[in-house]
């Protein structure tokens, strides 16, 4: 589960294992395998790191971020 940010500033916490895609408009639309979408605040790139840092968590993955 990740925690974004809609156009009206209200938290939602979405499911990244049922996100199939993200579309730039130039806000993130999440494209959920439910049909329904999401529109949110934070970029694709950010969208990707939360889900890889919960599913590190999930799976007990370390990732290394001194890169950054």
């Amino acid at each position: 589960m990740i925690m974004l940010t809609k156009l009206n500033n209200t938290k939602i916490v979405l499911n990244c294992a049922q996100i199939e895609s993200v579309e730039l408009i130039p806000e993130s639309k999440i494209l959920m395998t439910n049909g329904k979408f999401y529109i949110v605040k934070e970029d694709a790139e950010e969208i990707i790191a939360k889900t890889i840092e919960y599913n590190g968590k999930v799976h007990g993955y370390h990732f290394d971020h001194s890169d950054r």
